[in-house]
């Protein structure tokens, strides 16, 4: 039998941060498929390997939820492999019909490649942050790009069931619960990433596809694609490294070429984990705001940093392994002192240190953190203008003008106006409670506001009891 060497990959001894890939998915709860286990394993183990994972330009970030496959690639670095980011600048123009009720607005081109460019930073962030082999970001529209129609329906779409195709969930629950059933644009994004898998193994020696569960359809798609084509691709490898057993390869005859066999370091491999949920059933990554972004534009370090926070006991506990590089006798220790002692909420606190500076950095945590205290405490006049403003992102604001407070303004009507008290008797009851707070000092009856109270010279912030604030802005 004739071995295709072209396509072994070489072996590499390099210093890893953890010994075995799979293992260390398998404790963190990020391993849920995989289509060979044990041939992964050995796989991995044989050699230093790039591995990828797509990721889906349809805004210009990425929410919470695509981090779990960000820092499956994390992993993959720590152990040792080459992670590969695929930015779908070509599929993004289609967009996957996977757990989508409706089909995806079509984007321009430019649209497109503006959210690709945007949320490159993330990338570089998260597998940026640690010593290792280099990263890898590619876009698949430049491959795509270049593949006319009739060479599509040729070289791949021939190499697709439809009958396959159509026992695919999200494509059996657009024709069954949708009046407009699906269109051949989104029927055929299937294709399309599988030949991305195809591409990358043949041009790349990318071996193994990374996903969320819901895209185990679609890399086992990707495998059959490589399965059906890897002697052709094999072949354009070996004419360039070894003309003659080219020659020889071309010249079998065709039942003698379907008995040529993958070595064990030729064949590819495909892994998902499991979609990330609340313990309460609710949807991960939504908040009261809306969605948990990737990029301090959408949702600033503190906001981020509360959201971890502000998680469960049960939450923060699977959470942790998933959005964190801690170790697993770090974080079975720190488990264990949470449950002598939830009330410090140490768990919470340690899993929102940790996942906001492997996004945002250090020094974006240790802000994050004391506007946090600050706010809490009710001192924030200590705090800069871009934090002061991030830690009221969400606190009901109303304008008014500065041009008052040469008079000073009456703290009753301002309490009304602010909707921190119902009436005139409310407000005094407040205010001669000492209840009330101007930038964390307390206040009575008497005090008016003035040009004194501004903080950078624009904003007054007042608190009512504990919890209720109302952010006042003067121009």
């Amino acid at each position: 039998m004739i071995v295709l060497s072209s396509l072994t990959m070489t072996k590499s001894k390099s210093d890893t941060q953890i010994s075995d890939l799979i293992n260390e998915l398998q404790w963190r709860g990020l391993l849920k498929d995989c289509t060979d286990a044990e041939g992964l394993r050995k796989h991995l183990e044989s050699g230093t390997r790039k591995i990828y994972a797509g990721f889906d330009p349809t805004a210009d970030s990425l929410t919470i939820g695509n981090l779990v496959p960000i820092m499956l690639l994390a992993h993959v670095k720590r152990a040792g492999h080459t992670p590969v980011v695929v930015m779908g600048g070509g599929t993004g123009m289609i967009g996957d019909p996977s757990g989508k009720s409706a089909e995806r607005q079509m984007m321009t081109a430019e649209m497109v490649q503006h959210n690709v460019d945007s949320q490159r930073p993330i990338y570089d962030a998260v597998l940026g942050s640690f010593t290792g082999p280099d990263h890898v970001l590619l876009n698949n529209n430049d491959w795509l790009s270049k593949i006319s129609f009739i060479e599509a329906l040729r070289d791949i779409g021939k190499h697709f069931s439809v009958n396959m195709m159509m026992q695919k969930e999200s494509v059996k629950d657009r024709l069954n619960n949708r009046e407009q059933g699906i269109s051949y644009t989104e029927f055929s994004y299937m294709i399309l990433q599988a030949y991305d898998f195809s591409h990358l193994y043949g041009k790349e020696g990318v071996t193994v596809q990374l996903g969320g569960s819901d895209q185990y359809g679609n890399i086992v798609a990707g495998l059959e694609l490589i399965r059906k084509t890897w002697i052709q691709i094999a072949l354009k490898k070996t004419k360039q490294e070894n003309p003659e057993l080219a020659e020889k390869i071309t010249n079998l005859p065709n039942d003698e070429l379907d008995k040529l066999k993958m070595t064990d370091d030729q064949k590819a491999y495909g892994l998902t984990a499991p979609l990330v949920s609340k313990a309460d059933g609710g949807k991960f990554g939504k908040t009261e705001t809306g969605a948990v972004w990737l990029t301090a534009n959408r949702t600033s370090p503190y906001a981020y940093y509360q959201f971890w926070l502000n998680s469960s006991d049960e939450d923060a506990a699977n959470w942790i392994k998933v959005f964190t590089f801690l170790g697993q006798n770090t974080v079975e220790e720190l488990i264990a002192r949470h449950s002598e002692n939830p009330g410090k909420r140490e768990l919470q606190r340690t899993l929102a240190q940790e996942a906001t500076t492997i996004l945002h950095g250090e020094d974006a945590m240790k802000n994050a953190e004391a506007a946090g205290k600050a706010l809490f405490s009710g001192e924030i006049s200590s705090l800069d203008a871009q934090t002061m403003l991030e830690v009221f992102a969400s606190v009901p604001t109303t304008e008014h003008a500065k041009a008052d407070l040469a008079e000073g303004v009456d703290m009753v009507e301002m309490l009304k106006a602010c909707n921190l008290a119902s009436s005139n008797r409310e407000a005094k009851e407040f205010l001669n409670e000492g209840s009330v707070k101007i930038n964390g000092e307390k206040i009575g009856l008497d005090t008016k506001l003035t040009a004194d109270h501004l903080l950078h010279d624009a904003y007054i912030a007042i608190r009512r009891g504990k919890k209720k604030w109302h952010m006042t802005k003067w121009a």
